[in-house]
């Protein structure tokens, strides 16, 4: 579908997020068996579990998958290390500028997509090496930048040569379509693939992201500078009190989140719907259906072609 699928030596022009404890070898492997690019998430993780994670989707699938690298992870190093060890097909990376890893990769062949929040990170990072960006609106679940994806996409198309995915708001075909029309070349897709039967998260998660309307989700962790998108709940408004503090008090309220914040992921994950924190994004709206990985992806195609075929005809 695209010389970015050829690029990466996949059949469609799908990559599935990077979402830390979520993004395991099931999910990974099968998102590549259908077609797409499945992506580990190393997360916070140490190297011998990432390892297990990729020798497992090995088992499982013969086909391309990447892994994703946390930069602000205290094991940033040794998972890069890992990954040029393991000579992983990809990598995508976040929270940070992989430059001091890129001559590695290249040496490796190992095809380099950051996740960028601007135009300037994209210039930056086709600067230093990278084979595309992945341009991620705030419309995304996890961690996210302040410019949409509507919007952020064709400006950064615009200014790279590289290949751009576009990523946050995308959970159909008609999204798939309109990433196209605006230059992408791909996408990549998180949400939608919570409901895979192959993710493994707690099926009370799953149950949350289905019965999510258009505004059940918030923004969390404004105060310490690394936002978060989240599906209301009782943590997500405990955090937001935390946002309407004197400034004199910002600090030590800042503090309070990040150590509130810690684990709150993996409670999610493991089913505490109270007390976790469930990443998700604003097209939670339009999930609501349990799939398999290669029965989202094949439909993710088929409607893209009929929103492409129908746009013609206007």
């Amino acid at each position: 579908m695209s010389r970015f699928a050829e690029l990466l030596g996949v059949k469609y022009p799908i990559m599935q997020g990077g979402m830390a404890w979520i993004a395991n070898a099931s999910l990974a492997s099968a998102v590549s068996e259908a077609g797409g690019l499945g992506i580990i998430a190393a997360g916070n993780a140490p190297p011998d579990v990432v390892r297990r994670e990729i020798l497992q989707t090995r088992e499982r699938t013969s086909k391309p998958f990447g892994v994703n690298i946390m930069l602000m992870s205290p094991y940033a190093d040794e998972i890069a290390r890992l990954v040029m060890d393991e000579g992983v097909h990809v990598v995508t990376t976040g929270a940070g500028n992989p430059a001091r890893y890129m001559e590695g990769f290249k040496a490796r062949g190992i095809i380099v997509i950051p996740v960028v929040p601007s135009v300037a990170l994209a210039k930056k990072m086709q600067k230093v090496g990278a084979d595309a960006v992945i341009a991620e609106g705030m419309e995304a679940g996890g961690h996210i930048g302040k410019l949409t994806t509507m919007a952020m996409t064709p400006q950064i198309v615009d200014a790279v040569r590289i290949p751009v995915v576009a990523a946050g708001g995308i959970g159909d075909g008609r999204g798939f379509a309109a990433a196209f029309m605006l230059g992408a070349q791909g996408v990549q897709i998180g949400t939608r693939f919570l409901l895979a039967h192959e993710c493994t998260i707690a099926e009370n998660y799953k149950e949350a992201v289905i019965g999510a309307n258009d505004i059940d989700t918030a923004v969390t962790g404004n105060i310490t500078g690394h936002p978060v998108r989240v599906i209301r709940n009782a943590f997500s408004r405990r955090l937001g009190e935390y946002e309407f503090v004197t400034k004199e008090q910002r600090t030590e309220a800042a503090k309070k989140v990040e150590e509130l914040g810690a684990g709150a992921l993996k409670r999610a994950v493991d089913g505490d719907l109270a007390g976790g924190s469930l990443m998700a994004g604003q097209i939670s709206g339009l999930v609501n259906k349990r799939q398999s990985a290669a029965e989202i992806i094949e439909e993710l195609v088929s409607e893209c072609r009929a929103a492409l075929a129908g746009a013609q005809s206007l």
